[in-house]
């Protein structure tokens, strides 16, 4: 895991977790990494500090993370847990079936799916509600 430091176009910072530096890269391409505070996709990664290794080779172990983060965690992975069991599964094919239901040409349902960066946008800008499906894998 790596946490990033972001900001938005419209100055927000916020701090985000992601599986590895690729996985950042990927989603940031597929324009699903958002402002927390305002949901614009315009984010960049903050200046950071450098981690600096220790000497005594000390390492926290999970047990001392805090209570609220495994808390935290867990409530995001039951969230995503519920979206892919009651929602229908559309591929590529989010943006299409999310103004079908915004515009109330099919009945509306639960959907997920994969949308590029210009269909994020389009969508923002014709006023469909979504929002990204967090990634939170079993394993971390």
């Amino acid at each position: 895991m790596i946490q990033y430091s972001l900001h938005c176009a419209r100055g927000h910072q916020f701090d985000a977790w992601f599986k590895n530096a690729a996985a950042f890269d990927e989603q940031q391409a597929r324009g699903i990494v958002t402002c927390a505070l305002c949901g614009d996709a315009h984010v960049e990664k903050a200046p950071m500090a450098p981690a600096v290794a220790r000497t005594d080779h000390a390492r926290k172990s999970v047990s001392s993370i805090s209570p609220d983060a495994i808390k935290f965690r867990e409530m995001l992975r039951a969230y995503r847990q519920k979206v892919t069991s009651e929602a229908d599964y559309v591929g590529d094919k989010f943006a299409e079936e999310a103004r079908k239901i915004h515009f109330e040409e099919v009945e509306a349902r639960g959907i997920y799916g994969e949308a590029t960066r210009e269909e994020v946008l389009a969508l923002a800008d014709e006023g469909v509600e979504f929002m990204p499906l967090p990634d939170i894998s079993d394993d971390n």
